[in-house]
């Protein structure tokens, strides 16, 4: 997490409230959902807990961003949830919604070379980057995020806040070409650290309900089972 000294660094513009309507940012959207971690804290595989409105994390974080109508990149090491979002290829083709799956090759770094990586598969769109680990997130907080790249330079990226801290795995990332110029450049030199990258680039914060950005990483009450 990027602490708030970061936060002061990152973000140069004070946060600001938005409307939860859906408005499309200038660029091309493409949500980008990771699901390589290890799970280590929660010692079992977090992406296929079985959620209570159906289905896996997976699954319903998948179905919920298929209603932004926006093409979906699933960028995994796992081959269970590979195959686990097979199955949703042809009901989300259904709904005019294409799904992409892409088995991310070692080195597993982190989020930040898989980050670059979809910068490098998806050059000039908006990449709506979001972890599977998000139990509670809801569309008016995805909607939030665009609105805020709607209506704000398309340069910045837009980085989920949940009143104390900033989420920076739930973002628009724009993939343009000085941005993926930096981050190639960074990847280069050895810099694996996601918060470490973002320090040197303009940010804006946006404050979502904290309930809905809620990270779930080890087992206990506020594990859904």
């Amino acid at each position: 997490m990027v602490d708030a000294t970061e936060i002061s660094r990152c973000c140069s513009t004070p946060l600001d409230s938005t409307p939860l309507e859906l408005i499309r940012p200038q660029a091309p959207l493409r949500c980008c959902l990771l699901s390589g971690g290890e799970s280590r804290r929660m010692g079992r595989d977090k992406a296929l807990l079985s959620h209570p409105e159906g289905g896996s994390w997976l699954e319903r974080t998948l179905r919920l961003l298929a209603q932004l109508d926006a093409p979906i990149t699933l960028l995994s090491r796992h081959g269970p949830h590979l195959e686990r979002s097979e199955a949703l290829q042809a009901e989300l083709k259904a709904r005019y919604v294409a799904l992409e799956l892409i088995a991310e090759p070692p080195p597993w770094e982190g989020p930040l070379l898989a980050l670059h990586r979809l910068m490098q598969q998806h050059p000039n769109e908006q990449l709506l980057l979001c972890p599977v680990d998000m139990p509670d997130l809801s569309l008016a907080a995805l909607q939030a995020l665009l609105v805020d790249a709607a209506t704000g330079s398309p340069t910045r990226l837009r980085l989920a806040h949940d009143g104390e801290r900033l989420q920076p795995l739930l973002g628009l990332y724009p993939s343009s070409a000085p941005i993926r110029a930096h981050l190639a450049a960074a990847v280069e030199r050895g810099e694996r650290r996601l918060q470490s990258w973002l320090v040197e680039l303009p940010c804006q914060a946006v404050p979502l309900d904290p309930r809905a950005i809620r990270n779930v990483n080890r087992p206990g009450p506020s594990q859904l089972a």
